[in-house]
């Protein structure tokens, strides 16, 4: 049986190009899994530089074009349920384009492993780039490489 990672890294494989085609960007998906039922939610957010807000309308159209994929290629064992919704204001950082974008506001991560007894670290982000991002913490700056970031979002 596949686990959870690999399950939600074939379904971004598979979504991702379709949200992209639609024109929204494919924030992060969520899938849990259960006895009877499992749930899929997928966080969708208008691209960098485009004007607005995602709107019902827009989870609507995401949510039809997708339900339709998933029922073609059939990655998800047994039932489930679909939910398409904007981000919030805690959105979820993934790849370094996500970080770019909000390259001046406050991040939370959480590394993988602890550094120096710790893995969460919240401040504003100075800088991205290909390889991993810097923090102002407490007034210190903290470089933290992608590949040690476990989990990041926006914080407030």
């Amino acid at each position: 049986m596949a686990t959870a990672g690999a399950v939600r890294d074939r379904l971004l494989a598979l979504l991702e190009p379709l949200v992209e085609q639609l024109g929204y960007e494919l924030v992060d998906i969520e899938w849990a899994s259960a006895p009877r039922s499992g749930l899929l939610r997928i966080y969708l957010d208008l691209p960098a530089g485009r004007e607005g807000h995602i709107g019902i309308e827009d989870c609507e159209t995401v949510s039809r074009e997708v339900s339709a994929l998933l029922d073609v290629e059939d990655p998800l064992p047994g039932a489930y349920t679909l939910e398409v919704s904007s981000p919030g204001f805690d959105r979820v950082l993934r790849k370094p384009a996500h970080f770019r974008r909000f390259v001046g506001e406050r991040v939370w991560l959480e590394l993988q492993l602890p550094r120096d007894g710790r893995r969460r670290f919240t401040g504003t982000l100075v800088r991205a780039t290909d390889t991993g991002v810097e923090l102002e913490v407490d007034g210190q700056p903290v470089e933290v490489a992608f590949t040690e970031i476990g989990k990041a979002r926006l914080a407030a």
